[in-house]
């Protein structure tokens, strides 16, 4: 869940067709196979590599909401104070302009408005709502609120993919909410509505996003970079004038700033992202979006080890339901369709 973790804990290789039919997952169409073995031992095989390709595209996938755990500490010990907005533009708008003249390709028909409505939805609202919420929240309320994401997920994909997701999933999800309030919680939270309904419609945006990636799939003979790079320049287009406007720039960039916001939009956004959406384009999207608890994890992780905080009894059980969400929550179970 991207960048929730700002303030958390503190304050977007084939396999073998031999011997058994493919047979794509009920659940949002995942391109990932799902084997319906056939007799022999061939079949065994083939299922046990299904799985470790859907393993390997969920890793990858989990080192964007990972990187985005990085996003408070390299804020804090980085970046100009109280310029938040000006962070989110310069995430977005230098990182999609790279990755359009690398891949020198423009949407086409349908795409320009559907990238339009992805590079909204996943950074020109998002992002602002995001800082809104994470300043005005304890980092602990924020993650939390962050982390039902993957039931906004499952509703979502009712209507949009005709998919009921499973009472594994839903318990999955239910688990997650838990782990993380006791990862990040703290027992001084206080609670801001404003920043409540800002962080929950961010969440419910990028919810929508993952959901709705998952239905346009990506245009064919275009890349992931490229269409990576289109949502990114339509957020940062959105963000840009906001964040000039509202905060201005700096009087001047140290060096440590370029080397945050460097880090923030090569590591943090560009290649998070694709790896974010190539993890949405092969596993079910309620699969994926388990995946974005790295992100709390991480938050706290960092925040242990560069910090100098430390974990309580009640946090370590926090942590360990939480991994125990993204595990369960990656159940190749089909859904079944609304």
């Amino acid at each position: 869940m991207s960048d929730t973790g700002i303030k958390s804990t503190s304050i977007n290789t084939p396999l073998p067709t031999q011997a058994y039919t493919v047979e794509q997952s009920v659940e949002e169409n995942s391109p990932v196979p799902t084997a319906r073995p056939s007799a022999g031992p061939a079949a065994g095989l083939t299922a046990r590599s299904s799985a470790k390709a859907a393993a390997g595209f969920a890793a990858l996938a989990a080192i964007g909401p990972a990187t985005w755990g990085t996003t408070y500490v390299t804020t804090t010990e980085l970046l100009p104070p109280d310029r938040p907005l000006l962070a989110a533009a310069l995430r977005a708008l230098p990182a999609g302009l790279i990755l359009l003249a690398l891949t020198r390709r423009l949407p086409s028909g349908d795409w320009w408005w559907k990238a339009a409505v992805l590079g909204i939805l996943n950074f020109g609202a998002f992002f602002p709502l995001l800082f809104f919420g994470a300043y005005h929240l304890p980092g602990g309320v924020a993650s939390t609120i962050s982390a039902v994401m993957p039931l906004l997920v499952a509703g979502f994909g009712i209507g949009v993919l005709k998919v009921r997701p499973t009472r594994r999933t839903l318990l999955a999800g239910l688990v997650g909410v838990g782990g993380v309030a006791l990862l990040v919680l703290r027992g001084s939270a206080t609670v801001d509505l404003a920043g409540i309904v800002a962080m929950l419609t961010a969440t419910t945006l990028m919810a929508l996003a993952v959901v709705l990636s998952k239905r346009w799939g990506r245009p064919e003979g275009v890349s992931l970079l490229a269409l990576t790079g289109w949502q990114l320049t339509v957020g940062g287009l959105v963000l840009a004038p906001i964040a000039l406007t509202a905060e201005g720039l700096p009087d001047h960039f140290t060096g440590a700033n370029v080397a945050g916001y460097t880090y923030l939009g090569i590591i943090g956004t560009a290649l998070a992202y694709a790896l974010w959406f190539r993890g949405i384009e092969r596993l079910p999207a309620s699969s994926v979006s388990f995946l974005g608890l790295a992100n709390p994890v991480v938050a706290t992780l960092a925040g242990l080890v560069i910090l100098g905080q430390t974990l309580t009894v009640w946090q370590v059980a926090g942590l360990v339901l939480v991994l125990g969400s993204v595990a369960l929550g990656q159940s190749r179970h089909q859904a079944r369709r609304a």
